[in-house]
Parts: C-alpha cells; structure tokens; sequence
C-alpha cells in the first residue's frame, strides 16, 4: 500500500486525503488545528462553489451539507454609475446550482470524516525541517498549505504572475437578517456589485455554523476609500464600517441590510495577498521533492470567487494522475506534468482573475450594459463562473465582444445592444 502525506486540512488538502483513501491509500494528514479549533475559529473565506466543483464533492460522497446550504441558481451583476444610479442591474441563471458552505462547518466535518475512516491525522504546524524527515518515510509529500515558510519552497513564476503586490484589500463579514434583492426576491443568486475605480461587494448565501446567512464581501482597491479596514480589531466595529461603505457606493444592497447582525463571534475577517503562480515542485534540504497543491501554487485574488473552485479541481485532477500512475515513482517529472495537467484548467482561471482585477475596459462595460436587454448574455457570463474557459470566446477581445452582442441582439426577440457611451461613463476614475 502506497503511503502519502497531505500537509494542510483545507478544500484541496482535504478532498485529496479522503479521495486518495477512498482508493485504499495509506495517508497521513497533517493540519495546525484540530476539527473543534477550526469549527469554532475564525472564518476563512467565501467558499462559493459552483457546478463542477460540487460534482467533485459528490463523486467522492463528500456533499454532506448539499440539503443544507442555500440553492444558488442565479448570478447578478450590478455597475454603479455616479450617484445612486446602475448602468447595469442583471441576473443570469446558472445551469447547476452554486452553494456556499462556510469552511469552518465542512473543514472541519470532513477532518472528523478522515479519522473516522481510518486515517492518521497528525496535529501539527509542519516546518520544512519536518517534511525533510518526513518525505523518507512516504512515497509522495502534497503540500497544500498556503502560507507560511512552507510556501517559500515553491519559486515564484514570473511568467504567469503579472503582479508583484496585493491588488485588492478585503474585508469579509457573514450576517444574519438580509432581506431579499426586490428584483428577484424568491431566487437565490450571487450578487457582484462593480463601483469602477473603488472596488468590488459581493453578497452570497451561505451555510454557516449557526444556519444559514449571507456573505458581504468587499474588494478594495488599495489606497482607496474601500482600504480602511485593517487594524478594526472589533466585529462589530467591522459590521458598522461595511455597512457605511454599502451606504454609500452600493445603496440598493444597504437598503436591504439595515437590520443585520453578525452571525457570531469570529464573523469578520480582513487581510490581502499578492496573486501568484509558483513552481509546483519543492526541493527539501535533504534532497526531497514536494509537490504543491491548489492555491500553494496557483493563488489567486477572490474577485471572481474562483478559490475553492481551483482547489476542487486542482484535487480531483491530483487524484486522478495519481491513482492513473499505480506504483511508479512519483519524481520531479511526474510532479511537473501533473501540475501542467491542472494547469490547462487553472490558467483560465488565472487569466479571468487578472482581467477583472484591471480597470474594466468599455467593451466589458457594454457586454454588462446589453446584458440588462439580453438574457443569453447575463446567462452565458454567470455560467462562466463555473467553467471560465468559455470567457475566452466573447470577454476579452474588443472586436469578439462585439460580433458576439450583434449576434445575440440578431436571435433575441426586441433585444437590442446598450449605447458604448453609456457604458464609458462608468469607466474609473483612473482613466
């Protein structure tokens, strides 16, 4: 029986362990917190998983919460104009529901999950000096703990990374009490609210430690009037702040969360990273070699929710090279192929990332504009959350963005496209 060490308990570390010991592995999992700690901890992110990256959790019998979490079937889109005004205000429907499951609740089920299935599950904050005893005892070390001197082992890709410094400062905030969007009161949906040259809010349902509640999540632009939070050491002075800055840039959201609360004690959260591909093979003192995982390689900014996602599908690729290989060695060149396997997925990913974290341009600004007349245009971008190799055929090129609106104005029945000077006048104000 092979025998693997997965360091880090997170989306990716986690369904890798409990796929790998589905298949009969012998694998260890290290994490730097118990099921109990994480469960009653901090929040740790957003966790929106659309379609493909559900399907992995139920490949593996791992979608416990499935009936729980709220149903998404929709992704809106709203782009502040100056004032209280919105150039666009649309939802598109997705063709497999979304859900969102606060990573507190399932990291830590999942943990107790692999113990109760026979799996070593070691407590401990793993240094590279531990991974270089450890790697002699295993066939394969995954690393897919994303911070710490850990990471450090895995160089920066300069090719594949276009930023050098954070790109965004968040702020996250789970809440009870948000009434409905009027536009759609009975439809759960995403809500992805642009204010050129500030910054981003989005508003999610999830499920969390005390049932379900939304998400309100800030993208500031740093230096900006969204990059005040860090510092706020109380959630409730956390809570005040967002509420303020929906107030002002996102009145149409404020109007309905005049009357939340935070969800509990460790609700709110703040902080910002720098987007990063790295090498996916690490090198141990002792000679070793690692193979990084997920967003220890790939990080990308949360913008376009894409971080579990990635993580799904970094370990459901994982699974399948591994398993695929059967008893050969896993060396440096199995490790750099596995990663380019995942990479021809990822990259899109990445790439969508990096366009949205750029000052819109106005044929992007236009497609939002004409999504408000044509439903096949809010539907197909809503979808590409899920599956973002598809933006490559109508989001990035002026000209494709175009052909692709005058054809769907041509088969929409009344559709017509939005005015580009409309759309220009939301551009930012960096311009």
């Amino acid at each position: 029986m092979r025998k693997i060490l997965v360091v880090g308990a997170g989306q990716s570390g986690l369904q890798l362990a409990l796929g790998l010991q589905a298949y009969g592995y012998e694998i260890t999992l290290m994490s730097n917190r118990t099921a109990d700690e994480i469960r009653s901890g901090r929040v740790m992110s957003t966790q929106v998983m659309f379609h493909t990256a559900l399907q992995h959790e139920r490949d593996l019998q791992l979608g416990f919460w499935e009936s729980q979490a709220p149903r998404v079937e929709g992704l809106g889109v709203s782009v502040a104009a100056p004032g209280s005004a919105r150039v666009a205000d649309w939802v598109g429907r997705l063709d497999g529901i979304a859900q969102s499951v606060d990573q507190r609740v399932k990291m830590s089920g999942w943990m107790e999950t692999f113990a109760q299935r026979g799996g070593q599950l070691v407590i401990h904050g793993a240094a590279v000096s531990d991974l270089d005893y450890f790697s002699r005892a295993y066939d394969l070390v995954l690393v897919s703990a994303g911070k710490g001197e850990l990471v450090a082992m895995f160089g920066r890709d300069a090719a594949r990374s276009p930023y050098g410094t954070p790109q965004r400062a968040l702020s996250v905030a789970y809440v009870h009490g948000l009434g409905p969007r009027p536009e759609h009161p009975d439809l759960e949906a995403i809500r992805c609210n642009l204010v050129p040259g500030v910054g981003e809010l989005f508003v999610m349902p999830t499920l969390t430690v005390t049932g379900r509640a939304d998400i309100l999540f800030w993208e500031g632009v740093p230096g900006g009037p969204l990059d005040v939070f860090q510092g706020i050491k109380d959630p409730a002075d956390h809570l005040t702040l967002t509420l303020e800055l929906m107030e002002r840039y996102t009145p149409w959201e404020y109007s309905r969360a005049t009357k939340v609360e935070l969800t509990d004690a460790n609700a709110t959260l703040a902080g910002r990273y720098t987007p990063t591909v790295r090498h996916p093979v690490g090198r141990l003192p002792g000679g070793g070699l690692v193979l990084g995982v997920a967003d220890v390689v790939v990080a990308n900014d949360p913008v376009t929710g894409q971080g579990s996602n990635s993580a799904s599908k970094c370990a459901a690729s994982y699974l399948e090279s591994i398993v695929s290989h059967g008893d050969r060695e896993f060396d440096e060149a199995w490790m750099r192929a596995t990663f380019d396997r995942h990479w021809e997925s990822a990259r899109h990913t990445t790439k969508w990332t990096n366009a949205m974290l750029a000052p819109p341009p106005a044929h992007v600004l236009d497609m939002f504009e004409a999504a408000n007349q044509l439903q096949p245009v809010a539907d197909r971008f809503a979808n590409g959350f899920n599956d973002p190799s598809d933006f490559e055929n109508f989001l990035y090129d002026p000209d494709r963005t175009k052909a692709y609106l005058t054809a769907v104005a041509e088969d929409t029945p009344g559709g017509h496209q939005g005015a580009r000077g409309t759309g220009r006048t939301c551009g930012p104000s960096g311009d």
